[in-house]
């Protein structure tokens, strides 16, 4: 099959996730260590559900997710999304999972989100973007202030996992250009 690239970078390929998708997705949302930083995992997810969500966000206008493909090898390494779109005050929040552990730390997620970023500002022309790490997640955090995000403030105790309460920072991101 010959991919088709909404967006695109020199290792990188986003498209819209495919239900023929499910079936890793589903693997890496089960993996304790893909999802140690990330509301997932809680509960035990399926191809069929996973197919079911991606129907779901197929048809939701405040939803994009897309499937992150390396193109040498044309393997779906994870997917990043635009979520809780609001069209009329121009913001989003975004999020990202990279399944494919041998990937980590190999800047695909920078890589992932600064596309997704650059589509957000200029294709649906957005004002803000949000983002809510675990407090223990440095990577990322490390990856959103790469990208130019700062820190706006701390949700203390905001999610439970894996038997205790987590800290959410929140992060944001502002497109400078004017409107007008």
């Amino acid at each position: 099959m010959t991919e088709h690239y909404f967006l695109k970078s020199e290792r990188l390929g986003l498209r819209l996730l495919e239900e023929e998708d499910a079936e890793g997705c589903f693997h890496w949302l089960n993996d304790e260590g893909t999802c140690q930083y990330n509301s997932h995992h809680r509960f035990p997810e399926t191809a069929e559900s996973e197919r079911a969500y991606i129907q779901n966000v197929r048809q939701d206008p405040s939803t994009i997710v897309f499937a992150v493909i390396e193109l040498e090898s044309k393997l779906h390494i994870g997917n990043v999304a635009l979520q809780s779109i609001n069209y009329i005050d121009r913001r989003a929040e975004i999020s990202i999972v990279l399944g494919e552990s041998e990937c980590w730390g190999k800047g695909y997620g920078t890589e992932a989100y600064y596309l997704l970023i650059q589509y957000a500002f200029s294709a649906l022309n957005l004002h803000r973007i949000d983002v809510g790490l675990m407090e223990g997640n440095i990577g990322m955090q490390k990856i959103m202030e790469h990208l130019g995000f700062r820190e706006e403030g701390r949700r203390v105790d905001a999610i439970y996992k894996a038997g205790k309460y987590h800290t959410i920072i929140e992060y944001v991101l502002i497109n400078e250009r004017k409107i007008g």
